[in-house]
């Protein structure tokens, strides 16, 4: 709609008010993507792929894909005796899982970001590169600190600049494909048991003025602005088989307000999950997903928008897919972010 794509110029380009990192409803299955601090957290290189399509039905609404890559360096796996291996009949994320849970050994971990989020005529690129290293602090709880350097590639097509009557600067306009590559930082904390997580990260942590005119005409420069993310959770284990996790995510991106998710997922051993969520005066949120062979595993959420989208908007799909590689215990789910 180009009603919607004037808005996001005006927000985006001009004063850069609006959030400028994607949404993730499954953010809960890959934290990563949020905070450098779970690079190699895992017994094995975790690989994950996402396509989002937000409010669908919406012309030039956000579209999102990302690839991420971590692995542990050094890190000495947790079983150590035959009887560690997953027991024919017994639940392998059962009681007696969590009892035997241990601290991490001081491991390091390195991993790879590549996203890219497309709006209307704006396009962000960004690839990182991130370094997390991880200490246990007693016998079941770990601390995680990490950090990622790498570029953002902002990309404008002026071609998609045509709104009728409005007036569009002539900087810009008919200009074709006008790009700006930015450095960009991230760095986090990551203090998780076998019964809790708590995160703290920010992303594109040095503001940065954006502008695609190149000086030619005097402009109200638009900013990269740091985006602070808070997560937590805390699993309960309901049975032998099946277990619940709450958890909350806060972002908060100046001067918008204080945005806030609250999810629950259910477990089944480590074969399925269900879950669902809020988003705070923007909508509701379900996910389903399952692991297969200890090798990989998929899931999908659905969003429906209650906020003024929903009379032109479809609601928003996501889907992951992940790859565990070298995961020679064959952990079904993952044992340390959930």
């Amino acid at each position: 709609m180009k009603k919607l794509t004037a808005l996001i110029i005006v927000a985006a380009c001009l004063q850069a008010q609006a959030q400028q990192k994607p949404h993730y409803t499954q953010y809960i299955l890959n934290q990563y993507i949020l905070n450098p601090a779970l690079t190699g957290i895992e017994n094995y290189t975790d690989i994950k792929v996402s396509h989002r399509h937000q409010w669908a039905g919406v012309q030039d609404a956000p579209v999102t894909t990302y690839v991420t890559i971590h692995t542990p360096i050094n890190k000495k796996d947790y079983r150590t005796t035959a009887t560690s291996f997953e027991v024919p009949g017994e639940n392998p994320r059962g009681k007696r899982y969590w009892e035997e849970y241990t601290a991490a050994e001081p491991h390091h971990g390195v991993g790879l970001q590549v996203i890219n989020d497309r709006t209307g005529p704006l396009n962000y690129f960004s690839a990182y590169a991130t370094y997390a290293y991880h200490i246990g602090l007693s016998a079941r709880t770990s601390l995680a600190a990490g950090f990622g350097a790498g570029f953002t590639n902002i990309g404008l097509n002026a071609n998609k600049l045509d709104f009728g009557n409005v007036q569009v600067d002539p900087a810009v306009y008919n200009n074709g494909l006008i790009n700006t590559t930015k450095p960009d930082f991230m760095a986090g904390l990551y203090l998780y048991s076998g019964d809790y997580f708590i995160g703290l990260a920010a992303q594109q942590i040095i503001p940065q003025k954006v502008s695609f005119s190149d000086n030619a005409v005097k402009t109200n420069n638009g900013k990269i602005v740091p985006h602070l993310f808070a997560t937590a959770g805390y699993r309960f284990l309901l049975d032998e088989d099946f277990n619940v996790i709450p958890s909350v995510m806060v972002k908060y991106v100046q001067p918008m307000p204080v945005q806030l998710d609250v999810n629950a997922k259910l477990q089944y051993r480590d074969v399925a999950w269900m879950g669902v969520g809020y988003r705070y005066e923007d909508g509701f949120s379900a996910m389903v997903g399952m692991n297969v062979s200890h090798r990989f595993n998929i899931g999908y959420s659905y969003d429906y928008t209650t906020s003024g989208l929903n009379i032109v908007s479809k609601g928003s799909h996501e889907i992951m897919v992940g790859f565990l590689l070298g995961n020679k215990y064959d952990d079904g789910c993952p044992r340390n972010v959930w």
